[in-house]
């Protein structure tokens, strides 16, 4: 029973790293569809990376001494902070390279 309990455990760690994973690929991509500055997308990339390890960190730690339940609750609010943080950015980002041009 132990084992099982574990397997689930570390199936759903796997689980949020994926997760983490799609969420870098889905912010580059919309970083790349917004058309920001190279630099900009440097450092959302860097930042997106960095939150995205500590909330696997985070993941793992929750799905070793509490229910799985409780991370794809953590996982989907960590991916949606992430991606709201970043379309919003991204939208600055480019008001302020479109007020540049003009």
């Amino acid at each position: 029973m132990e084992a099982a309990v574990m397997m689930v455990r570390v199936v759903a760690a796997v689980a949020a790293a994926v997760a983490a994973a799609v969420v870098v690929v889905v912010i580059v991509v919309i970083v790349v569809i917004v058309e920001v500055e190279v630099v900009v997308v440097v450092v959302v990339v860097v930042v997106v990376v960095v939150v995205v390890v500590v909330v696997v960190v985070v993941v793992v730690v929750v799905v070793v001494v509490i229910e799985v339940v409780v991370v794809v609750v953590v996982v989907a609010a960590a991916t949606a902070t992430v991606v709201v943080l970043v379309v919003e950015e991204g939208g600055r980002q480019k008001a302020k390279v479109g007020k540049r041009r003009s």
